[in-house]
């Protein structure tokens, strides 16, 4: 993706930003074209980390784990820490719905299965089971605050819609988020496959990339 076309759109689209009584979020739009989503081996099932963060709409965490983990995870101020004891009590549909909605999951991997008999049969279908644990807790509550995620919606619907920054960012910044983004897309998908780019504000109009 040609750098200065992506700069051109990015300030083109906070010119005509206006002003509105919330911060807007700012999406890259990616169209695909020659891609069966409907088959396995080609969705779309990333996790990017924006190098410059979400600009202040960085989503709450919740912990899954257990005392020695959460002990470490502390340092990090995670929003919900669930121990496994409290899984059952999560599995109304009002608390599970809160779940999904509000909250990016963490979890031990020696707890999934408690998780998924718990929680599975809501979050599962919805794409929202927690992410396991690995490496540093601490590194990856950060990372996990940092990040977005990139799905695909099926045979016919070619299209992603990713968030990359807000109103709030320097336009240079969302640059380099929406530049990490379509790298990783273009590490998964061939580039002769990306149709089209485009940038745009919540309230905006989409401005052309390529």
């Amino acid at each position: 993706m040609d750098k200065n076309k992506l700069n051109d759109a990015v300030t083109k689209a906070f010119e005509t930003k206006g002003k509105r009584n919330f911060t807007q979020s700012v999406e890259l739009v990616v169209n695909f074209r020659g891609i069966d989503f409907s088959k396995p081996e080609n969705r779309l099932n990333l996790d990017i980390s924006l190098p410059k963060g979400k600009g202040g709409k960085e989503p709450k965490i919740a912990l899954i784990a257990e005392a020695a983990v959460i002990d470490q995870a502390k340092k990090a101020n995670p929003d919900l820490i669930i121990q496994p004891a409290d899984l059952p009590s999560y599995a109304s549909k009002d608390k599970l719905k809160m779940l999904a909605d509000d909250y990016v999951l963490l979890s031990q991997p020696n707890l999934m299965g408690q998780v998924a008999k718990s929680l599975g049969q809501y979050l599962g279908p919805r794409g929202k089971l927690p992410r396991p644990i690995t490496g540093n807790v601490v590194e990856l509550i950060d990372r996990a605050k940092r990040s977005v995620r990139v799905v695909s919606k099926g045979k016919y619907l070619p299209v992603a819609h990713i968030f990359v920054g807000t109103e709030k960012m320097s336009p240079t910044e969302v640059v380099e988020n929406a530049e990490a983004v379509y790298d990783a897309i273009k590490a998964k998908v061939n580039e002769s496959n990306i149709k089209s780019v485009y940038l745009k504000l919540t309230m905006g109009s989409p401005v052309r990339v390529f």
